[in-house]
């Protein structure tokens, strides 16, 4: 089967699609659910979409939605379709969390409230893999600290029993996770997992790249204020975390001197006096990523 993969064009605006893989999504389609209020109830007698026409659908919507609350509607609509609850998209950073979510909001603000991104075992799964994963289940055994478990008993209380993440990385350490998840234990997520994988990793891909896009676009320089070049840039947002020029040699894969030359030209642009009132002036500039 072909790999499923998508890119930017030079606009950062459209996107292209290998659907070639989408031909083994067709199933027959579970029952449609019905909204009543936070729940989703199955509705018979109707017939749902092929899922391929719901991932089109997913790519149409995210193309118009440019606020938090129409992307959680519209990673919501796709949630329902695939056979879960609920969706998360959380995004760490150095400053703050962020996060899309249709999870409860009680659940939500007591999770942030407690700084239990720290604690959370998805989260700490999400740092160390790369391809998705379920989690919870009645076949899960309870794993991690005891901190960490009762982390789990608690978000089931709120009804997140079962789910599957996909990790997304950003660049220097960033991480996102995109998460589908269900108030039954006894759902059968491995299953949905393979079935579901490229669609739900492809999905996670796009909206990731829409929210960072669309919801934090850096601010562009004043006209006439000097710019820093990619290279000059990528070598300062290096330093800025502690990084020697041999360090960042070794991760741009170029020469020392050539670091070197870049971070002298970038102080030089700015007018700073060391590299640590560079990188100071290049983020008040908005220039680092």
């Amino acid at each position: 089967m072909a790999t499923p993969f998508s890119t930017l064009d030079s606009t950062g605006e459209t996107f292209r699609t290998n659907l070639s893989s989408y031909a083994a999504f067709r199933r027959e389609p579970p029952e449609p659910r019905q909204s009543d209020g936070d729940f989703v109830a199955p509705v018979k007698g109707l017939l749902m979409k092929p899922i391929e026409n719901t991932f089109q659908e997913f790519v149409d919507a995210m193309q118009t939605a440019g606020e938090p609350a129409e992307f959680e509607a519209v990673a919501a609509r796709l949630t329902r379709h695939l056979g879960f609850r609920w969706f998360a998209y959380l995004r760490l950073t150095e400053n703050k969390p962020t996060l899309i979510s249709s999870y409860p909001k009680a659940w939500t603000s007591r999770y942030f409230e407690l700084g239990y991104q720290n604690l959370d075992p998805v989260v700490w799964r999400t740092r160390r893999e790369h391809e998705l994963f379920e989690w919870g289940g009645d076949a899960a055994a309870p794993t991690g600290t005891k901190e960490q478990r009762r982390f789990f008993e608690e978000a089931m209380t709120f009804g997140i029993k079962s789910g599957i993440t996909v990790p997304i990385r950003g660049g220097f350490g960033r991480i996102a996770a995109f998460t589908l998840a269900t108030d039954e234990r006894t759902l059968q997520t491995g299953r949905l997992a393979v079935e579901y994988k490229d669609i739900v990793q492809l999905s996670a891909l796009y909206f990731h790249t829409h929210v960072t896009i669309k919801l934090n676009i850096p601010p562009m320089p004043p006209a006439g204020e000097t710019t820093l070049t990619q290279r000059e840039r990528q070598c300062l947002a290096w330093a800025a975390r502690g990084k020697t020029a041999a360090d960042i040699a070794v991760l741009v894969e170029i020469a020392p001197r050539t670091v070197v030359f870049h971070l002298d030209n970038a102080r030089r642009k700015l007018g700073a006096a060391s590299i640590a009132q560079c990188v100071a002036e290049a983020l008040r500039r908005g220039q680092l990523p």
